[in-house]
Parts: C-alpha cells; structure tokens; sequence
C-alpha cells in the first residue's frame, strides 16, 4: 500500500483538480485508486513491488556471461588426459608456461628483447608463431622486428623465396625487417631492376649475404649497376658475396659484366643466359680480374638445392605462403583450388621457371669458379715456371686496373639514382 499511496499523493500534488477515479491493472485484476482517501481498493494481501525493467531483461544472465569466459580462461591453466581406467584427469600448468602464454599473447607490446636469454626466446618466439600473432598485418611486423633487431641470424638465416613472387609482394616489409641473412634465393621472381627487395639487398642489414641467387628475373645493366653502387664506390653493401646467379636475364649485356669486377671474393659466377656479346672477350675479363675460370660442367652450387629457408621463422614464412595462396585460391575456381590442395600448380610453376633452361643449354653453360691453390712443399720445375706465367698474369692484372682506376678517376660521373642511392648510407 506504501508505493500506491505515494503514486496517489503525486497525482493530487500534480494536479488540484478532481480527475476522478483512477484504474490500474495488476496481475490481470483492476484496481480503483481513491485519490482523496489514498487507498486502493480489492488489493491482494500479496503485493509485488513496481519493477523498472522487463520481464526479459536478467541481470543475472549478463553475470553468468562473464563467468562463462572466466570460466573458459580459467581451463587454459590446466592440462587435461586420461587415466587408464578413462577417468579425466587434470593439472595444473608450470607457472612459466603460464608467462610465456600470457607475452606471446601480447608480443607486440615488447619494448625491446636485446640481452634476453636466446634459449627463452626461442619457446617465446614459437609460442607467438603457434598463435599466428606474426600473420596479422601491423602488429605482427612490429613484433618480428623486437626478435630481428635482437638475434639476427637466428631468426632466420637462409631465406629461399623461389617462385614466391606474391609472398614478396604481401610481405615485403616483413622480408625487409630480416637481418644477417647468409643465403637468399629470389630466382624465378621477376623482380626487375626497379624493385624495393633488389635495392634493401645493399643495405647494411644484408652485408652478410654470401649466396645470392637472382635467376630469371629481368635484370639489366641498370639493375647492376645500382646493386653494386656501393661497393665500387663506398666499399659496402654486397662485400662478402661468394655465390651469385644472374642467369635467364636476356638484358645483361657485357656492360653489366663489368660491375661484378667489384665482387673481389666471389668464387663461383653463373651469367647463362644473358645477353653477352663478347662471349671470350667475358671469359678472359673475368679470369684475369678476379679469377674466376669457366666450367665446362654444371656447378653443384646453383642446382637451388643448397638455399632452403632455416631459422626460427621458418614455419612464420611457410604460414604467410599459405595465407597467400588460400586467399589467391579463393578468387579462382573449384579446379584452381583442388590443384592447390594436390600440389599440382606449385610443379606448374616450377615447369614454367625451367623452360628457360634449353635456352641457356643452346648458348652455352657460362658458370665460373674460383681455383683453390695447393700448398706444396718442394715445387716442381712446371710449378715454377707456372708461378712465373701467374706472376706475370698478376702485373698485367695490376696494370689493367691501375689503368681503369685512372681512366675511371679522370671520367667518373654517377648516375642520379647512384647518388640516391649511395645518400642512404
């Protein structure tokens, strides 16, 4: 009676008029309120109090919500098998497994991994990796980039990207952020000469480059002279190069032969394919500048069976190949899609790489390597006679470049793209 004897003393203070009797219907009965005497009449002993909200609103369902998701958290801090007998049984999770879950789960938000022990770095990285978290678009390179600019080589130190061509284009920022790499395979790209990826090749971050395979992608001499502007100039960028291929690129010319005379410690050279001219004159040029001799049979160091992707991330670059090509599949047809799943279009695309191949077979094999000298304790006469021809080969050498250092200190000009490029250092 207490809340109608209020709702009645609020309509006679609203209004002094006489509105007559007031009717209100409770619990399918109706009730007469009598303004003057506050009272309400048939009114059951039982009276429900006045509810501000309805019927399907609970208050308690939005809190067993709640529970439900703690409820869920709560089951990830334990391990749950079976007995022999088929009982459940469950335990609890190592406190530091419980950690490494909780900062993988939030790895981008890392300031910075430089002297954080390499063996928990490892788990850390492989628990992020198990989570996708270096898939996703933005924090995910932020993420790579703490554990690149901490471990280097150890992240990742051989990159094969053979016929990846999307990935390189999705990824590059990605790709970029890896540091120390001794191993990097790009054939079959068709990169060309204007490409991000060819120009980060001279940066700092990849001076530890050593194989360097650049097949089939539409390289000329320009593409050369901007990956080799540094070190014919400043002496950095590709210094410590052992293994280059440059085949199945028909717009090298002798020109661009010419700018690998820089790569001072490159023992083994693989230009089939290209656009040479001269062919003897390149033979002879390349011996006597930095010793390279022409092999008669195919080299094992460019069969691409040597450069495979290792380190840490190896299964983070395998996760963004899939994650390409699924969403590659899904504008394509069913059939396009059952060839992806049988492994048929990657063969396609390996053919396609290799029908360059009879063109460089018909124009001959030009793959060189670098002699090893044998020490000998006592010298034959031939071997004497041989160090004088390679003494004499030296001078002549010497000569040779003493006069193309004169001739290049009395016409050098730079390119503008050089000069940009040589500004980044």
């Amino acid at each position: 009676q207490s809340w109608s004897r209020g709702m009645s003393y609020c309509l006679h203070s609203e209004s002094h008029l006489d509105t007559g009797p007031i009717y209100v219907r409770e619990n399918g009965k109706l009730h007469v309120v009598n303004p003057g005497a506050g009272g309400v009449q048939n009114v059951t002993p039982k009276t429900r109090p006045f509810s501000l909200f309805s019927r399907s609103f609970s208050v308690e369902l939005c809190m067993n919500r709640e529970d439900d998701r703690a409820r869920r958290q709560r089951t990830d801090h334990f391990i749950f098998t079976y007995t022999k007998e088929g009982n459940l049984r469950y335990s609890a999770k190592s406190l530091f497994s419980l950690v490494l879950g909780y900062i993988s789960d939030n790895v981008d938000h890392i300031d910075s991994l430089i002297g954080f022990p390499e063996q928990i770095a490892e788990k850390l990285f492989s628990a992020a990796e198990a989570r996708q978290k270096f898939t996703e678009p933005v924090t995910g390179l932020r993420a790579l980039q703490k554990f690149t600019e901490a471990y280097g080589s150890l992240v990742l130190c051989s990159l094969c990207l053979r016929n990846r061509y999307l990935v390189i284009s999705e990824k590059l920022e990605e790709i970029k952020s890896f540091r120390e790499l001794t191993c990097l395979d790009l054939s079959c790209c068709k990169l060309g000469d204007e490409h991000e990826l060819l120009e980060h090749l001279t940066k700092e971050a990849l001076s530890s480059v050593k194989r360097l395979l650049l097949k089939d992608n539409s390289l000329s001499d320009a593409g050369l002279r901007r990956m080799t502007a540094p070190i014919r100039v400043l002496k950095k960028g590709l210094e410590n190069l052992l293994v280059l291929d440059l085949s199945c690129n028909p717009k090298i010319t002798d020109v661009g032969i010419g700018y690998l005379l820089s790569f001072k410690k490159l023992n083994c050279l693989d230009i089939s394919g290209t656009g040479l001219k001269d062919v003897n004159a390149v033979i002879k040029r390349l011996q006597m500048q930095i010793g390279l001799v022409h092999s008669k049979v195919p080299l094992k160091e460019f069969d691409h069976s040597n450069c495979k992707t290792e380190g840490w991330a190896e299964q983070t670059v395998l996760q963004w190949e899939q994650a390409v090509m699924e969403a590659q599949d899904n504008l394509r047809s069913r059939a396009a899609a059952l060839r992806f799943y049988g492994k048929t279009r990657r063969i396609e695309e390996v053919v396609k790489c290799t029908l360059v191949e009879p063109e460089t077979k018909a124009s001959g094999n030009l793959q060189f390597y670098k002699e090893k000298v044998q020490n000998c304790q006592l010298p034959s006469k031939k071997e004497v006679v041989g160090s004088h021809e390679l003494k004499n080969n030296k001078k002549r050498a010497l000569a040779e470049q003493e006069r193309e250092r004169t001739s290049k200190q009395k016409h050098l000009c730079l390119t503008v793209e050089d000069w940009d490029l040589l500004n980044t250092y």
